[in-house]
C-alpha cells in the first residue's frame, strides 16, 4: 500500500501499473491478488483511504500543537510548502491527484476520494467550532480551506513554485482569523 500511494502521487492512478506497484513493494505479483484479490481498484480504494487518515492525522497533529487554529492552519500550508519544494514538486497529495484521475472514469476509487474528503471537511469544520466558528460557517470555511490546498498543490507543482501555495494559506489563514474575531465579538454581544 505505501509503494501503491507513493507512485499514485507521483503518477496518478491510471498511470501506474500494477507490476511497478509489486516492483516498487519489493513483493511477488501473486501477494497482490491474495491481498486485493478485487485487483487494483480494490488496493486503490484502500490507499486512499489509509493516505487520507494518515494526512488527517498529520494535518491534526499540525493544527493541535499550533498555539491557536489559524496558526496551526498557516504550518499546514507552510509546511505543505516545504514538502513541494525538498522533493522537487513531486509529492503532493496522492488523494487530489488520484480523484483528478478517476473523477469520471472509476466510480470505486472517485467514492474512496469523496469519502477522504468528505471526512477532512468534517474534522476541519470540528477543529473550527472548537475555536468558537458557529458550525455551518465552519463548515463552509473548512470546504474554503481544503479547496485552497489542493488547488495550489496544483498551480505549485505546474509552475514549480511555493508561491500558490503560501499565497493560499495566507488567504485562508484570513479567513480563519476573521471568523474567529467575528466569533468571538458575537459571544461578547458585540454583533447582534
Amino acid at each position: 500500500m505505501e509503494a501503491s500511494a507513493e507512485l499514485f502521487r507521483r503518477q496518478g492512478y491510471t498511470g501506474t501499473g500494477l507490476k511497478q506497484i509489486v516492483a516498487a513493494a519489493n513483493a511477488p505479483f501473486g501477494s497482490l491478488y491474495h491481498f486485493f484479490p478485487e485487483g487494483k481498484e480494490q488496493l486503490g480504494a484502500e490507499v486512499i483511504r489509509a493516505s487520507g487518515r494518515m494526512y488527517q492525522q498529520l494535518l491534526e497533529g499540525i493544527v493541535d500543537a499550533a498555539p491557536d487554529v489559524a496558526s496551526g492552519v498557516r504550518d499546514c500550508f507552510v509546511g505543505a510548502a516545504a514538502l513541494l519544494e525538498e522533493t522537487g514538486y513531486a509529492d503532493a497529495c496522492p488523494i487530489a491527484a488520484v480523484a483528478l484521475d478517476v473523477a469520471s472514469t472509476n466510480e470505486r476509487v472517485r467514492e474512496a476520494t469523496e469519502e477522504v474528503f468528505r471526512g477532512w471537511i468534517e474534522a476541519g469544520a470540528d477543529k473550527l467550532a472548537a475555536a468558537g466558528v458557529p458550525r455551518e460557517k465552519a463548515r463552509d470555511l473548512s470546504i474554503q480551506m481544503i479547496a485552497a490546498l489542493e488547488g495550489s498543490f496544483v498551480l505549485a507543482r505546474a509552475m514549480r513554485s511555493t508561491e500558490p501555495v503560501l499565497k493560499a494559506g495566507e488567504v485562508v489563514v484570513d479567513a480563519v482569523r476573521a471568523a474567529i474575531g467575528q466569533a468571538r465579538k458575537r459571544d461578547r454581544g458585540g454583533e447582534r
